[in-house]
């Protein structure tokens, strides 16, 4: 789907390389608190994301970008602002954006939870990326981790669907 205006990382930069936007309905009764949903996505990631994650670090070490290990570190350090391995840029009623910066790119991602339409349809959760590359390595990086980066939104979306969502009990 488009990134949805309303959300803040639709205009987060000036110009994208990348820009997705992925949406499931949330069932009735579910929580509506953008954080606590990007937490329990997060936390109920199929396996094999950390598995690939790992390949991903050892590949990239050696050019200097910033390791799932050393962002994961930066949680256990100080856990304020952070999310996993994401820093949180801002929270709201709606919406959570997360994001890192680093020396070939920066990346926001956004999860949108829209409220009831008038036509009753339920609440629907918009998982939503930007990226905006800095040089050629950024550019190349974004060129290689684009299907999986397509692969492991759309399959932590429906891990965390079946795992069922956090009830508004829980918010």
């Amino acid at each position: 789907m488009p990134l949805p205006a309303e959300s803040a990382v639709a205009k987060a930069y000036a110009s994208t390389n990348l820009a997705d936007a992925y949406a499931i309905e949330l069932p009735a009764g579910a929580s509506a608190q953008p954080e606590l949903l990007a937490r329990f996505i997060f936390a109920h990631q199929p396996p094999w994301i950390g598995r690939l994650m790992k390949v991903r670090d050892a590949l990239v070490a050696g050019f200097g970008l910033k390791t799932a290990r050393h962002l994961a570190a930066l949680e256990a350090e100080s856990g304020a602002g952070r999310l996993g391995i994401f820093r949180i840029y801002s929270t709201g009623p709606t919406e959570v954006v997360l994001g890192e910066d680093d020396k070939h790119l920066d990346f926001r991602l956004s999860v949108l939870c829209s409220g009831p339409s008038s036509t009753g349809a339920r609440r629907r959760l918009v998982l939503s990326t930007v990226v905006h590359c800095h040089n050629r390595l950024g550019r190349f990086y974004i060129f290689l981790i684009a299907p999986f980066h397509r692969w492991v939104v759309q399959s932590s979306l429906r891990s965390a669907a079946r795992s069922g969502w956090p009830p508004a009990a829980e918010a």
